[in-house]
């Protein structure tokens, strides 16, 4: 098979595969059928949309941000994000509006997927943030022993990390600076987040049965959050890397360099749809897994935010098991994949509201503003290599 057509292959079972899973394989999660035949249609929405749908979504981002960046000047990062953020943004949105649709009808159903929407949102947020501090830190620790180790210890199919000084491309100091700035960023919007939800969105009579405090990121603070985190993705759009060669990297950039603007754009919308049907699947089945197992809702919440932070998690991990100059794009783009998030966290404020108990929203937010401490001193220290 050509490459044209392998390409245009995937892009098309990506979609059948999103349309499959939103439209066939949710109906055997419904109620009416039996604990087991729910159990494995929920392992099976999760295994296509994380096995299938989003590798090669990611594939896919891959394959096309770095033509993306030549041709329009934007921050590779940025590029990155967009296609990166958009699982665990929309799961948070597609939970939301779940959320909204039970607001009269069943408002403890409502808060209980507003939480999953919330804990989705801000729980990705923890996972990509700790899990690129584990990669730089092994980065870092290669480059300071100036000997090759293994990313996962123990799981050579984890990859291998080597020291910077033995790459081929390395990236410029300029991108890391780039890096913490915009992790500073990140970490006031998400202050701003927290003390407006402790400030402004107590709520006064949580639903029945509901134990401890509820709070709220109420609809005039989402837009001024929402505001700000478009100010900062303005900002932080421009590029500030040395170009690399094409085919240097990606056997997808050899494909998607050849091809016109409008047709990446195009599979870039498509991937985006796919992982939308992907993501209101995924939360269906979530739901569903936690009414089974009556798990608590916040942390059917942090599962699904593991999910929609795979492709970012995995973009960093690939950039650095596999040194193409590109790791403080990559960088970059899990700080503005996650101020993206935020920003999907807020239209979810406008939507209808995020919410979460006292207790899961304190130890929620201080892990975040920890994990981005702990990312700027690696950032800092991987910068003086370079």
């Amino acid at each position: 098979m050509r490459l044209a057509d392998q390409y245009i292959v995937k892009v098309i079972a990506v979609t059948v595969a999103a349309v499959f899973l939103k439209y066939f394989l949710t109906d055997f999660i419904r109620s009416e059928f039996s604990t087991a035949v729910r159990l494995c249609a929920i392992v099976a929405v999760l295994a296509i949309g994380i096995g299938f749908i989003i590798r090669h979504v990611v594939a896919i981002i891959e394959g096309t941000t770095e033509v993306l960046q030549h041709r329009t000047g934007l921050s590779g990062g940025l590029l990155q994000s967009f296609g990166t953020a958009l699982p665990d943004m929309i799961i948070g949105i597609a939970a939301a509006l779940m959320s909204v649709r039970f607001a009269s009808s069943d408002y403890a159903r409502s808060i209980d997927l507003a939480i999953v929407a919330a804990a989705a949102t801000f729980g990705s947020n923890i996972y990509n943030i700790f899990y690129t501090v584990w990669c730089l830190s092994r980065q870092n620790r290669a480059n300071r022993t100036r000997k090759s180790l293994l990313m996962l210890p123990g799981f050579p199919a984890g990859g291998v990390v080597t020291p910077v000084s033995e790459h081929r491309f390395k990236p410029l100091a300029q991108e890391f600076t780039t890096a913490v700035r915009v992790v500073v960023a990140l970490s006031l919007l998400t202050m701003a987040v927290a003390l407006s939800m402790v400030l402004f969105g107590r709520i006064e009579t949580p639903p029945g049965g509901f134990p401890g405090d509820l709070y709220q990121l109420v609809r005039p603070a989402g837009i001024v959050v929402a505001l700000l985190s478009i100010a900062v993705l303005y900002i932080f759009r421009k590029n500030h890397r040395a170009d690399i060669p094409f085919g240097a990297t990606l056997q997808e950039e050899h494909y998607y360099a050849t091809q016109p603007t409008v047709r990446i754009w195009l599979d870039l919308v498509i991937s985006g749809i796919a992982i939308y049907f992907a993501a209101e699947a995924m939360v269906v089945a979530i739901e569903a897994f936690a009414q089974i197992t009556h798990t608590p809702y916040i942390v059917a919440g942090m599962a699904a935010g593991i999910i929609g932070c795979l492709s970012e998690m995995a973009v960093i991990h690939q950039f650095i098991v596999n040194p193409k100059g590109r790791v403080g794009d990559a960088i970059v783009g899990i700080a503005m994949d996650n101020i993206l998030t935020t920003l999907g966290a807020s239209l979810v404020a406008i939507i209808g509201g995020i919410f979460l108990g006292g207790a899961a929203l304190i130890v929620i937010f201080i892990i975040i503003l920890t994990g981005n401490i702990l990312l700027v001193a690696q950032i800092a220290e991987l910068r003086e290599s370079v």
